[in-house]
């Protein structure tokens, strides 16, 4: 079966819809050196246990 005739004709696909999307934004050796220091800090520190409510404690 043959596809209808559009009233109006498709308009033609942007280019903007093929272009790569952009990478990140190098970095400098300053912020660098921040990003492994918070990094570090992040990994090696404790995270607060959630508090426990009493009805959690009345199943126990």
């Amino acid at each position: 079966m043959p596809t209808p005739a559009r009233a109006y004709p498709e308009p033609p696909a942007s280019p903007l819809w093929h272009a790569p999307a952009p990478g990140p934004a190098p970095s400098h050796p300053p912020q660098q050196r921040r990003n492994r220091e918070l990094l570090l800090r992040a990994q090696h520190t404790s995270r607060p246990r959630p508090r426990t409510t009493t009805r959690d404690q009345e199943t126990r």
